[in-house]
């Protein structure tokens, strides 16, 4: 072989290896896409209202308690408080969800929506790296370097496979020259291409391409998945809880009856337990409070208060003691409640939660309040079947309460009058069965979270979601439960796919380089087409990946 043949090989060879890596880094670039398009989003400038007056700004000069105006077609600038004023919200780029969100006076607004109709005023409460908005850039961005535990496997195959490789091209150039007696050339040509079709770069591509495209498409779709370590546990998810208020149901109890005993009036029975609730931070006791409101009863002062966790409440309304809750809290203030018991257990049939009120031993009524289940939480459930995992639900309530909920959702397997802090051991028992995931709003089921092989927060970016869970959920939909599973199941098989490639590559590759099948077949590989073999085989994984974005969750 000539000099000039020489030339060409080592020219051309460094050109494929550029090429390569140039598309390489268009395809891992498509890979980042979903960041990017976040970062483009935010709003570049504010108006905001200081000494009665309108006026525009930078986004980085807008500072926490600024009021803030925001006009049909504009962009929210930052997160904050709606101060006066009404509009419909797009909240897609941050939730997923398609459908405007209405919002008055105290509601929330998050930075980068759009603001379809109407004009209002807020008050900002987070700006800079505070905003959801760059919360969730940080957190794809950390998910994206995390490393998932599969990784561990390529990084030690590739610790041990550049040694190895050396070693066999070096043996290739002995037996080819020294052993068979081979011209320079060939067996030059032989150990080049067993050094250049052996890099290892399609197996360290083969993981984290996928996480990222896995990752970012899962944030389009208000999916957060913190991490690599979080996306393969997922995939083994077998079971998994839901707690009842604000996950299955809306987190929006109303009451539907009051009952008052002989002798007390409905609107004293309403007027006491409200006064009672009102210093409770429960969601049963808001429903209480708000029915008490609409029908402008006035509030007795409470002088003593007490929550009694998993039970209800204990209050004082001027000398005399007063209980609120449910039928474990009578029995344990040995309040009689035979009278009633037919009564409680046709509301707790029926879904509803039966609130039992004493004057001391004394019963007087019950107030009934009821949290509808969420429109697609039968249809979330159906989806977990069909994943083949059995859901499970965990609540507070009594058993006949619990079953009428859980009924409604299609779930068999209920876990009733469970108090907060044992929730976690309801998960650490149901994890000897298999790998446990645990659904809740991220405040009070945070040591179930913790506990849990993979939490699930659903909290709309609120910020104890955010810092709870394995995976977020920002919106509020109960589908996307398996739909992050599913994407999980949709990426692990996607780094498998691409290691098996990556190794059979190596494992054809690498013999045919070293000439093996020459004697038999006259196949030697030309360094040239090693070069494009093994710039062909990084690009095929990353693209490979890539074909994860047009999954359907």
């Amino acid at each position: 072989m000539s000099g000039s043949q020489y030339f060409e090989i080592s020219a051309v060879l460094i050109t494929l290896v550029i090429l390569g890596k140039y598309l390489e880094a268009v395809a891992k670039g498509k890979t980042s896409q979903a960041i990017a398009k976040l970062m483009k989003v935010g709003a570049k400038t504010a108006t905001v209202i200081r000494n009665g007056k309108e006026i525009k700004i930078s986004i980085d000069d807008v500072k926490e308690g600024d009021i803030i105006l925001v006009k049909p077609g504009e962009k929210v600038p930052v997160d904050g408080v709606i101060t006066d004023g009404y509009s419909s919200l797009d909240e897609s780029l941050v939730t997923g969800e398609s459908i405007p969100v209405e919002k008055g006076k105290g509601a929330e607004v998050i930075g980068s929506t759009i603001n379809m109709h109407g004009s209002f005023t807020f008050k900002a409460t987070k700006v800079g790296a505070k905003t959801t908005l760059s919360r969730i850039i940080k957190l794809i961005e950390e998910a994206q370097t995390k490393k998932a535990p599969i990784q561990r496997f390529a990084d030690s195959v590739s610790a041990y496979f550049v040694p190895i490789v050396i070693v066999i091209a070096i043996a290739t150039f002995i037996i080819w020259y020294f052993i068979i007696g081979s011209e320079l050339s060939f067996a030059l040509i032989a150990s080049v291409a067993v050094l250049v079709i052996a890099c290892p770069c399609a197996l360290g591509l083969a993981t984290p391409t996928s996480i990222m495209v896995g990752t970012g498409k899962g944030a389009m779709h208000g999916i957060l998945i913190k991490g690599g370590d979080a996306l393969e546990s997922a995939h083994k998810v077998r079971h998994i809880i839901f707690d009842k208020t604000g996950t299955i149901t809306k987190g929006k109890p109303a009451v539907t009856d009051i009952i008052p005993m002989k002798g007390v009036s409905a609107r004293t029975l309403l007027q006491i337990t409200a006064s009672i609730e009102k210093k409770s931070e429960h969601p049963l006791a808001d429903a209480i409070v708000e029915k008490a409101g609409k029908e402008k009863i006035k509030f007795l002062k409470v002088p003593s208060f007490k929550a009694i966790p998993g039970y209800g409440v204990e209050a004082k309304l001027g000398k005399k003691v007063y209980y609120a809750g449910n039928a474990k809290l009578m029995s344990k203030k040995n309040v009689p409640i035979s009278a009633i018991d037919k009564k409680i257990a046709v509301l707790e049939n029926e879904g509803k939660t039966a609130i039992i009120v004493s004057e001391g031993k004394k019963a007087l009524g019950i107030i009934a309040v009821a949290d509808e289940i969420k429109e697609d939480s039968p249809k979330a459930i159906a989806m977990l079947r069909k994943l083949g995992i059995i859901p499970y639900m965990i609540t507070g309530d009594n058993k006949r309460t619990a079953s009428a909920i859980a009924k409604k959702a299609g779930i068999e397997n209920v876990f009733a009058e469970v108090l907060p802090e044992d929730k976690a051991n309801y998960v650490k028992k149901l994890q000897k069965k298999g790998k446990v995931a645990m659904v809740g709003d991220g405040i009070n089921d945070a040591p179930a979270l913790a506990q849990a092989d993979i939490g699930i927060a659903m909290g709309s970016g609120t910020d104890v979601a955010m810092e709870s869970g394995n995976i977020v959920l920002m919106r509020n939909s109960l589908v996307d439960v398996p739909r992050a599973l599913k994407l999980s199941r949709l990426t692990m098989a996607k780094i498998k796919q691409n290691m098996f490639w990556a190794l059979v590559y190596n494992v054809l590759g690498i013999p045919i380089a070293a000439g093996v099948f020459y004697p038999f077949t006259g196949w030697l590989l030309n360094p040239i087409i090693a070069g494009g073999a093994m710039a062909l085989s990084s690009v095929s994984v990353v693209t490979n990946s890539l074909l994860l974005r047009g999954k359907k969750l």
